[in-house]
């Protein structure tokens, strides 16, 4: 089951774990029963069936802890908190993380404690609480550099980087994904050297240096090729796709959203399509073709439901509602502006309650 699930042949590895599972029950081996329902929640998890790998993650947990399996409850404690994180539910995944974080400490696993402070610190930065990020990433980055993980310390610099560049601080983000980078490079992770080369591409992206972008994504491209990384492909599809969009080249970007798209469906990456067909509905609507856009918002809205984020549920809204304000169809409008609002709250981004609340003051005006 491990072995297709490292394959990548989530369907296969469901398949061996399935039989196993009731091998465990059978002889009552709580821990291995344990395991096993925790690597069925991974596979779900990877195909983004986040309420079924909560299911699994949730059974496993009780089991860890009759045992006294530890670092078995870390380990389920840390992806509990993880699924969480992806739904956009912040204060739950940090719940669930900083349960996690002191089993590893008393247990003296570094790279387990490692993990955990970079997934905490990955909490905080999107809720906005730099500081707080960095403090975290700043006490993975000597633990990963202690225990040699070069692949670890280049994933945490480069979440770092990712902090400075979310303050506007693009020299300094700079400096930490350029450090990232040879060390990606070093430990032969292509997957890390695509992912930091997007991220430099979004620096320059944000920059307005376009062309600059442009070279990182396609040194990224055919990394994630290589590797056979759908997934990361359609991610670095999608960027290009902005930066045409930025250019006002509404055909290229369409272009490159269009190829994004299948490669997220063939994957089963249910998150990454509703972003690549959010992604086209912007563009439709910008060119003003409302009717179109709304079709793919639509779209990607039930897929974001069926994934349970509440944060992308809300953008996705939002989108709508600017669609039906720009109709002139002010109740409409408002329909979905407060459903938005209602979402936003609820996973405590400030950020986008405050761009929603703008929207529909816009309409009273």
């Amino acid at each position: 089951g491990r072995i297709y699930d490292d394959l990548g042949e989530k369907q296969k590895a469901l398949d061996y774990y399935n039989q196993a599972l009731p091998l465990y029950r059978a002889v009552r081996d709580r821990r291995g029963e344990a395991e096993i329902l925790n690597n069925i929640g991974v596979v779900y998890d990877s195909l983004g069936q986040k309420p079924e790998a909560l299911k699994y993650y949730n059974q496993s947990l009780p089991l860890g802890r009759a045992v006294g399996d530890r670092n078995g409850e870390a380990t389920t404690l840390n992806n509990i908190g993880a699924v969480y994180d992806s739904l956009g539910q912040k204060p739950e995944a940090l719940k669930y993380y900083n349960q996690a974080s002191p089993l590893y400490r008393a247990l003296g696993d570094r790279r387990g404690q490692a993990v955990t402070l970079n997934n905490i610190g990955a909490v905080y930065n999107s809720l906005g609480q730099k500081s707080e990020a960095l403090k975290y990433y700043n006490q993975a980055l000597p633990l990963y550099r202690a225990l040699g993980d070069r692949r670890g310390e280049a994933a945490t610099l480069n979440n770092i980087g990712l902090v400075y560049n979310s303050l506007g601080q693009p020299s300094e983000a700079l400096k930490y994904y350029n450090q990232a980078l040879p060390l990606h490079r070093a430990v032969g992770n292509r997957s890390g050297e695509a992912m930091t080369l997007n991220n430099i591409g979004l620096v320059y992206a944000d920059l307005r240096q376009q062309s600059e972008a442009l070279k990182y994504y396609n040194q990224a491209l055919p990394l994630t090729r290589a590797v056979g990384d759908r997934r990361g492909e359609a991610t670095t599809l999608n960027n290009i796709g902005f930066v045409y969009a930025d250019l006002r080249q509404q055909s290229e970007a369409l272009k490159y959203y269009n190829q994004a798209l299948p490669l997220t469906r063939a994957v089963g990456d249910r998150r990454g399509e509703a972003t690549a067909l959010n992604n086209i509905g912007l563009v439709y609507a910008d060119l003003r073709q409302q009717s179109e856009a709304l079709k793919y918002y639509n779209q990607a809205l039930l897929l974001i439901r069926a994934v349970g984020n509440q944060r992308e549920e809300a953008t996705t809204l939002r989108n709508i509602g600017l669609v039906y304000a720009d109709l002139r169809q002010q109740s409409e409008a408002l329909k979905y502006y407060n459903q938005a609002l209602l979402l936003y709250r609820a996973v405590g981004d400030r950020r986008g309650e405050a761009t929603t609340l703008n929207s529909i003051g816009a309409i009273g005006r």
